[in-house]
This record gives C-alpha cells, structure tokens and sequence, in this order.
C-alpha cells in the first residue's frame, strides 16, 4: 500500500502566519490535520474534550518541530462557552481567525429506534451537530470582523445514504451537510467560505477498535480503491478547502471515501463486529475518555 502522507511531508507555506482551531484535534483526522495544518506555516489551536490525550498530542507535534506553534485548550464543544473562549484564544495566536475545523464527535446513540434513549439522542445531536452550529457561529463573528475565513465541518458518508452507521448518527452527520450549505449561502456575503468532508471508512483506533486486520478485510468488499481510508487521507482534503486554491469553493459536502459511495453496496456493515439488526443499545462517546453506556437487548 501507497503511503498515504507521501506527500505531504514536505512543508510549505500555504498557511503561513495564519491561525487555526482543530476541533476533536489530539487524536485521529483531527490530530492528521493539525499536523497538516502545522507542516504547511500554520499556528494551531487544539480543541478537545480529552486532557491526557490533548497533551499528548500537543507534545508529539512539538517533537515534530512544531514547538512554539501549537497549543491546545479544552473544550466541550456542545456548550456554546467552551465553543465561543476556544475561537476568541484562536484568533489571539495571530491577531485574526483564518481557519476553523469543526471536526469534534463521538460515535452516539446505538441501537434500534425503538430502544434508543432521548438523552442519548439529544447527546448525539448536541456534539455532532450543535457542536458544528456554536463551531460556525463564534468562528464566523470574528471572521466577519478581519475580512473573512474558511470553515471546515466534518460531516460524513453516513449523511448522505443510509445503512452505513447508527441513525442518530446518520442524521445528525446530515443535519451537518445541510447547516453547511446554508451556512455558506448566509456567510458569503462576508467572505467565509464553508464548505463539509464526508469521510468514509477511515481506519483510527476508534474505528477498528483494535481489531484492524478485521476491519479491513471487510471494508475491502465495498470499497473500490485498493488503499484503506486513512487520517491524512481526510486532513489532505480539509488542507485543499482551507486552501487559497479552493477560493471558489463553498457550500459542498466533499466525499473522501475511496468510492465507497460510488459502490454503493451500503447494507455491507464496516465495522468489525456490527451487526445489521443490533442486539445492544445506548451510546458511545468515542475518545473523550467518557466510558459507553451500553445494555444488551433481550
């Protein structure tokens, strides 16, 4: 298999001098991302709920080189608070806001409709979607005020067709394609771009569930490209819609997901262990460091 960042270890100056806010940045797409982001002359702000992992991550990208322009601050990014105090320090590192990458989530509310909790569905849509909201409001009222910016929301496949995640899941990842189109119908007047990436199966400890030679084998009967889907793979494209060359770009849902889409074999389950009726329900918070609420269906 190609390297998937072989091209992406040279740095450049695309982002030179200007600031960025990674949501969800200290682990998986987020963490490829800010390292992008930081490769290419940005300053980048990590936002994440996960302390320990925050830390980590802030000092293996220093031990990269990148000492003295990454931070981090932790936010719950459902709490509008948390979400405007992370922009307003984002737009400190350089005087301005350039780039804000809404990408925090957790995997949600699992199991049938019918066994599924409110309050793990308010949860599900409270990150995934509130999240990107308060992620868009509080970048855009400072982006208004210098001139303009670029947003990124992390949407996904699983908004644009069913059978491939859990419905709140699903749902709310398409509330998100839809909060961008309009986002960026109503913010263009001011020149902020707002454009979503829809990953598909992207192999992260969170998604293989260290069970990755599993997972793959399965993701290999649906996805066409002979690659799995990896962090830089996404980070690649949130770098493009963040770019200058993308200044003509807004209000898309761009598909980084080696045809998975195109296949359209989307009853065939990713994840290794999932079953197409789920005899579980509850919800999963992902890499928060919040345990799962999960209860076995009789």
């Amino acid at each position: 298999m190609s390297s998937p960042n072989a091209h992406t270890t040279t740095p450049r100056d695309r982002f030179a001098d200007r600031s960025a806010v990674v949501t969800g940045g200290a682990s998986g797409i987020g963490l490829a991302t800010a390292r992008r982001l930081l490769a290419e002359g940005a300053h980048v702000l990590i936002g994440d709920y996960n302390t320990e992992a925050a830390e980590a991550a802030v000092a293996r990208l220093e031990s990269e080189g990148f000492r003295g322009r990454v931070t981090w601050r932790r936010v719950d990014v459902a709490e509008e608070v948390d979400v405007e105090a992370l922009m307003e320090a984002g737009q400190a590192l350089t005087g301005r806001l350039d780039v804000v990458f809404n990408n925090a989530g957790i995997g949600g509310a699992i199991g049938p409709i019918v066994e599924t909790d409110v309050a793990h569905w308010d949860a599900t849509f409270a990150v995934l979607t509130r999240g990107v909201f308060l992620g868009v409001k509080h970048a855009a009222r400072r982006m208004i005020g210098t001139g303009g910016g670029v947003i990124v929301n992390t949407a996904s496949i699983a908004g644009v067709a069913g059978g491939v995640l859990p419905t709140p899941y699903s749902a709310a990842k398409a509330a998100v394609i839809s909060f961008t189109r309009n986002a960026a119908n109503e913010l263009a007047e001011h020149r902020i771009r707002v454009n979503a990436v829809c990953p598909g199966v992207i192999f992260t400890p969170l998604m293989h569930n260290g069970r990755e030679d599993a997972a793959e084998a399965v993701v290999r009967q649906i996805q066409p490209w002979p690659d799995r889907g990896e962090p830089e793979h996404v980070a690649d494209a949130v770098a493009f819609l963040a770019s200058d060359e993308a200044a003509f770009i807004t209000g898309e849902a761009l598909a980084v997901d080696g045809g998975y889409l195109a296949n359209g074999l989307l009853r065939v389950h990713p994840l290794p262990g999932a079953k197409a009726k789920a005899d579980y329900a509850g919800i999963t918070y992902g890499l928060t460091g919040r345990p799962r609420e999960v209860r076995r269906l009789d």
